[in-house]
């Protein structure tokens, strides 16, 4: 199947989007770690279609603090059943909150689970921003963890006003 990759210029850096004729794959802020890891680069064409509009459409209107509905957009991330439904979790985080790797361990298994593997999956999601990955924290409030980088990760907490009453950067 035939993939389309176009960029989108956010106030945190140039996006990588990839989507098909139907659906988003992925978005990656250029550079960040597992940078198109899921892609099949051969079947990558380098010019947008209709469906990279819709998702460009999408992401200005986040940029502009509307917060639209995540259920707007087809997605279709590649990943192990695990990863998909640590990403379906991710999805439900509200705008604006947070979450824990704990919690979201507790959600998959109703026991504690391993926030390294929870960590792996949540590193791993192919959908930057509209799987919101950046939402995810520690328990005690670090801001850990985001594969294109703390300063990113603070920069679409503030975007979203989250409260950074219990946050703090690790790195500072």
């Amino acid at each position: 199947m035939m993939l389309y990759e176009t960029t989108y210029n956010s106030p945190m850096g140039p996006l990588s989007i990839i989507c098909n004729q139907t659906a988003l794959k992925g978005i990656w802020f250029k550079g960040q770690k597992y940078f198109q890891a899921s892609i099949n680069h051969n079947a990558i064409s380098e010019h947008g279609n209709q469906y990279s509009s819709i998702v460009h459409h999408w992401l200005n209107r986040y940029f502009n603090q509307e917060n639209p509905a995540i259920s707007e957009l087809k997605l279709a991330p590649e990943g192990t059943d695990f990863r998909q439904k640590v990403w379906q979790i991710l999805q439900t985080v509200p705008y604006g909150e947070t979450i824990t790797y704990k919690q979201i361990g507790l959600s998959l298994a109703k026991q504690p689970m391993s926030s390294q593997a929870i960590g792996g999956a949540v590193g791993h999601n192919p959908i930057s921003i509209i799987i919101p990955c950046h939402r995810v924290v520690g328990a005690n409030g670090s801001l850990t963890g985001y594969a294109a980088g703390i300063d990113t990760k603070i920069a679409l907490l503030q975007h979203e006003h989250a409260n950074f009453d219990h946050l703090f950067n690790p790195l500072k």
